[in-house]
């Protein structure tokens, strides 16, 4: 008998511990329910222009559609209306920002990627304030993938591309293809368009001219964005509505154009990029946002 009322003893404390300790018992559902922000790279989406507009290739460049391998973005807010101005909606990500260089700028080394329909970032449904989203801006700040590249013999190699689109970023170094090895060290300050580029372990790199970076805006004119920023605005197709009792994770792709969006300036017109001809990068800006709900 005494061993049976120990053993009801027992079970009476742990009943009671579970009532009074959260760590014991179930957690709260609103706790463990997310929202999951996904990146999507899409060559076919449609080739927009800063005001959202269908944009062809100028008379006198070429471009190609690179094959992205991860991105980079230092800012997300949704926004209510297409007249909320930039910083007044709802920011869900802010990334990290420095000094070192002297202007404040993004912090390259402490920043945040995803690949193609990886998630980017993931945190807890709670934290956003209840209301009705239409647009969703996005400040991207780095793109790192694979274009084509004719030599000054005529062959034909792929090369890795590294275009910093920010408004401004810190770079220690970079080591391209996420290698250890040989990093390309910079220590300084880098503004919107700066770019390196390997092909068989030779490095380039250069600057983009100023403001020549495309940074889709569709409601520009009553919501615009810094001169030399790179935030990204799009609307989704059904309006996005955060009630405060959500019990399930939402998912947002957040899917970027980049149908031809590395272009440059043709010297030989074959529609090859041949920089030892002196083609010049003049846009790596992406080409358009759309967001939706997904799985």
């Amino acid at each position: 008998m005494k061993i049976i009322r120990l053993i009801l003893l027992s079970l009476s404390i742990l009943l009671y511990s579970c009532k009074t300790n959260d760590d014991c018992c179930t957690p709260n559902p609103q706790e463990s329910k997310q929202l999951i922000i996904k990146f999507k790279f899409d060559p076919t989406q449609k080739r927009l222009n800063n005001l959202g507009e269908l944009a062809l290739i100028p008379a006198g460049n070429a471009a190609q559609s690179p094959n992205f391998a991860r991105m980079s973005a230092n800012y997300i807010e949704f926004a209510p209306s297409a007249n909320t101005l930039l910083g007044e909606g709802e920011i869900i990500f802010e990334g990290s920002e420095t000094t070192i260089g002297g202007e404040k700028a993004i912090d390259f080394k402490n920043a945040k990627f995803a690949g193609n329909k990886e998630v980017f970032l993931s945190i807890p449904l709670n934290q956003l304030t209840p209301g009705t989203y239409n647009w969703v801006r996005i400040s991207l700040a780095y793109q790192e993938g694979d274009i084509d590249v004719r030599s000054a013999t005529g062959m034909d190699f792929t090369g890795t591309l590294a275009s910093f689109v920010g408004y401004n970023t810190y770079i220690e170094s970079l080591n391209f293809n996420g290698s250890t090895s040989d990093p390309l060290e910079i220590n300084e300050n880098k503004l919107q368009g700066f770019w390196a580029f390997d092909v068989l372990g030779t490095t380039t790199q250069g600057q983009a001219p100023e403001g020549a970076t495309t940074v889709p805006n569709p409601i520009f004119n009553s919501s615009p964005i810094p001169q030399g920023s790179c935030v990204v605005t799009g609307q989704f197709e059904n309006e996005f509505t955060i009630t405060g009792e959500e019990n399930e994770d939402i998912t947002i792709t957040l899917s970027f154009s980049v149908n031809n969006s590395f272009e440059w300036t043709e010297v030989n017109v074959d529609g090859k990029y041949e920089p030892s001809a002196g083609e010049q990068v003049v846009d790596m800006g992406l080409r358009g946002l759309i967001p939706y709900i997904s799985n």
